[in-house]
């Protein structure tokens, strides 16, 4: 099993990279592989409802959307990780994100996952709460922690020094682990996924 993270800060060995990292050692003892996704510094769209989205996901092919949704084909759980700006996550995570789900939330669904915030000072629950609407919508059971999770830090490698927010993360990583673990023996008894309705979409009420 393997779990794929997105780092959403452009400084790639930053704050953020460190708490999924967190993340990423205490999955590897519970037998599980991660990746860090990094989104880096480089440009990302916004997504623009153009409606040109296909099996292969954005349009765009400018920046790393469609590389990402390929390897989320194959990851069995997520984490999303963000820096904090002005008390909600990263414009480019959210940009990046808005345009990998509308796209294609076909590999995200009912796979679990969890969203991770690092910031200074405050702001952090709601980032956190941002990045679970993805969740929400895309039928992906969510992994809870001892604590909301988030990691403090300004100065890069400063997360370092958070004991709670590093455990915080390790107790997230055991939780998703064993999520992931009890979803491997349901398939394996045979439990399929529950069946989904389309039909009605309310865009107005008369």
């Amino acid at each position: 099993m393997k779990v794929l993270m997105l780092n959403g800060s452009a400084k790639p060995n930053g704050n953020t990279y460190i708490a999924l990292s967190e993340i990423g050692k205490q999955l590897e003892k519970e037998g599980i592989s991660y990746e860090i996704f990094q989104l880096g510094g480089n440009a990302v769209r916004d997504c623009i409802g153009c409606g040109q989205c296909s099996e292969k996901g954005c349009i765009f092919t400018d920046d790393n959307v469609n590389e990402f949704l390929a390897k989320a084909k194959e990851a069995d759980g997520f984490v999303f990780g963000t820096p904090v700006y002005y008390a909600h996550p990263s414009g480019r995570i959210l940009s990046f994100l808005d345009r990998a789900f509308y796209s294609n939330s076909q590999p995200f669904m009912f796979k679990p996952a969890a969203s991770v915030a690092v910031a200074r000072r405050g702001g952090s629950s709601a980032s956190f709460d941002v990045l679970n609407k993805y969740f929400g919508i895309s039928q992906m059971p969510v992994a809870g922690s001892t604590y909301w999770n988030s990691v403090h830090g300004c100065v890069p490698g400063e997360a370092d020094q958070d004991a709670e927010g590093l455990q915080t993360m390790r107790n997230l990583a055991r939780n998703l682990a064993w999520m992931l673990k009890c979803f491997e023996a349901g398939k394996e008894k045979g439990i399929s996924l529950p069946e989904t309705e389309r039909t009605y979409r309310t865009n107005f009420i008369r």
